[in-house]
């Protein structure tokens, strides 16, 4: 599971208290349980890169505005104003790079929105944010005690990494709080990185390459600023997710071999592989609108050789031809733990349930899969997850409850990639980029 990189457009946009409404509404749909994407699908194109950025900056900072909302107005105002103050506490908030926005010009538009909106609470809005200004350094440092708000993640989460990761925690925390940086992949059948960093190059455009078909763009920009996206000569796809289709593929696989994605959508992987070589693709996934993105994502990129079908992975016979797979992917459901950088709604939205849920899941899709891999073929599974629940404790299950056909985990295997500047060594000689977080496991069948 990967994203853009939210960055403010570099074409005009309306004035910053005009994108301070749609931005406290969806930050307040997020609190009730929507998605961003899916809220801010619903919003006019022209706005959604400026208001996708702003709330991503927010959501960034959530848990110290809530908590410093909690403080300098106890009783919280009706639920539109309290969304718009959150969202302003949160980019008045200190953070690495410094502001995006002045003191001075960020107060006076939130102001002009509040105005807008629900003149009544125009004053109160203005005290507030004037009152947090002028005494920062105070609220800073005392709700910074606050768990919650000196790492922008709820408590459960927190409690769980700290469990997971004892020595590296607090690190994992505050990388979800930062941008993550824009990574693209070469289109092998249509270019190289060397040939696309000399695009980049004449339009100006700072990139260098980390990884054998991975290149990192400095400076993020829309995509359709990019060259050749739109013909199909680079995706956006993040390091680790890159990992996906060489691990499979280097694991002894032959033109023409049958690969399973049995969780395709939206199709980086998938086209990956088919990028790499050429070989029977299907790729299934239980979504038929999401399965559209993957069947547009490989008509962008000029690879028609995968066959589609919508299914639940789970349920073979409805979908199986009992032909066996020489390779399986199964980049499975999962709480997405890994990608908080990159979609900062995520960790708001997730319940502790969840992770039970979604742990039975993948247990589940692991073991009506597993029967399908030919003998001497291979299972790769994946989740973008930091959770070990989804990661290494779930391949130990696994070859517990298939001990008696003896699997074993190809020394190839990453194991789990943190999103840590480390996590890149194996990869490519180069700059220590940090990745998603990342779990992969490369099962072989005798």
């Amino acid at each position: 599971m990967t994203g853009p990189t939210a960055t403010l457009p570099r074409t005009p946009t309306p004035p910053l208290a005009r994108l301070l409404l749609p931005t406290a509404d969806s930050v307040a749909a997020v609190r009730a349980g929507r998605s961003l994407t899916d809220v801010l699908s619903k919003l006019r194109p022209e706005l959604r890169p400026a208001v996708l950025a702003l709330s991503s900056d927010v959501l960034r900072q959530l848990g110290a505005a809530l908590a410093l909302r909690e403080q300098l107005a106890p009783k919280p105002p009706p639920a539109p104003v309290d969304a718009l103050l959150l969202c302003a506490l949160a980019l008045l908030w200190p953070r690495d790079g410094g502001p995006r926005y002045t003191d001075h010009t960020l107060v006076n538009q939130a102001v002009g929105a509040a105005r807008m909106r629900f003149p009544a609470a125009t004053g109160f809005v203005n005290a507030v944010l004037r009152r947090f200004v002028r005494e920062r350094d105070a609220w800073v440092a005392a709700i910074g005690q606050q768990p919650v708000a000196a790492y922008n993640h709820p408590l459960w989460w927190i409690e769980r990494v700290r469990h997971d990761w004892p020595e590296s925690w607090q690190a994992l925390l505050h990388a979800g709080a930062q941008m993550p940086p824009l990574v693209l992949r070469v289109n092998a059948r249509r270019s190289s990185v060397e040939a696309y960093l000399s695009r980049l190059s004449v339009q100006g455009l700072a990139a260098q390459a980390v990884g054998p078909q991975a290149i990192w763009l400095h400076d993020p920009v829309p995509v359709h600023e990019l060259p050749g996206f739109v013909d199909g000569e680079v995706s956006v796809q993040d390091l680790s997710a890159q990992r996906a289709a060489p691990l499979l593929i280097s694991s002894g696989l032959h033109p023409g071999a049958r690969v399973l994605d049995a969780c395709a959508a939206p199709g980086g992987k998938t086209a990956h592989l088919l990028e790499l070589a050429d070989l029977q693709v299907t790729a299934l996934d239980a979504d038929a609108g999401r399965l559209q993105r993957v069947r547009d994502t490989l008509g962008r990129l000029h690879l028609r050789a995968a066959e589609l079908r919508c299914a639940d992975a789970r349920a073979v016979p409805t979908w199986w031809d009992r032909r066996p797979f020489d390779a399986v992917l199964l980049d499975a459901p999962c709480t997405a733990s890994g990608i908080v950088r990159r979609h900062p709604d995520i960790r708001w939205l997730r319940r502790p349930d969840d992770l039970t849920a979604l742990a039975r899941l993948q247990a589940e899709l692991l073991d009506a899969l597993w029967p399908l891999v030919a003998p001497g073929g291979c299972l790769l599974y994946a989740t973008c997850s930091i959770f070990r629940a989804e990661g290494q404790q779930q391949i130990d299950a696994f070859l517990q409850r298939h001990a008696g056909d003896k699997p074993t985990v190809d020394p190839a295997s990453p194991g789990h990639l943190l999103p840590l500047p480390d996590n890149s060594r194996s990869l490519v000689a180069g700059p220590a980029l940090a990745g998603d977080g990342f779990f992969y496991a490369l099962l072989r069948k005798p």
